[in-house]
């Protein structure tokens, strides 16, 4: 997910079109130029950006509905009843939410950093137990 982070703002291509390319179907554009192919990651970040949001789909559907929707909603029921109190009251609480969410992620990415640390001291420790095999010629 790093390499994600490290690409915004994503450069992405987008086509409908299936193009043959050196023997092979693919979706790309094609220019005087060339051809920019859509899911090779040496032309455009359309893999990474896919990747991203299907891995945060569900965050993203939560701050959709808690965030988004909800401040939509007490703007509309704000103007309804003409009070400014239950829109102030569903900001504040919309942005808690998001923060909440926010530190779940990092416990989330930290948890995931150790597990990898962990992993990689157990591989370097199974090779170092392993004997060595010392071949000597005559």
């Amino acid at each position: 997910m790093e390499v994600c982070k490290e690409s915004i703002p994503f450069a992405v291509v987008g086509s409908t079109q299936m193009i043959e390319v050196k023997g092979k179907k693919v979706r790309g554009r094609l220019y005087p130029w060339g051809v920019v192919e859509v899911e090779n990651p040496d032309h455009c970040d359309f893999l990474k950006l896919r990747t991203m949001l299907i891995t945060h789909m569900q965050d993203l559907q939560e701050v959709t509905h808690d965030l988004h929707y909800e401040n939509f909603r007490a703007c509309k029921l704000q103007y309804k009843d003409g009070s400014d109190s239950s829109v102030e009251a569903s900001i504040s609480g919309a942005d808690r939410a998001l923060q909440e969410k926010e530190a779940e992620l990092r416990r989330m990415q930290q948890m995931v950093q150790q597990m990898q640390a962990q992993m990689k001291a157990q591989s370097k420790a199974t090779a170092s137990s392993q004997p060595k095999v010392v071949s000597h010629q005559i």
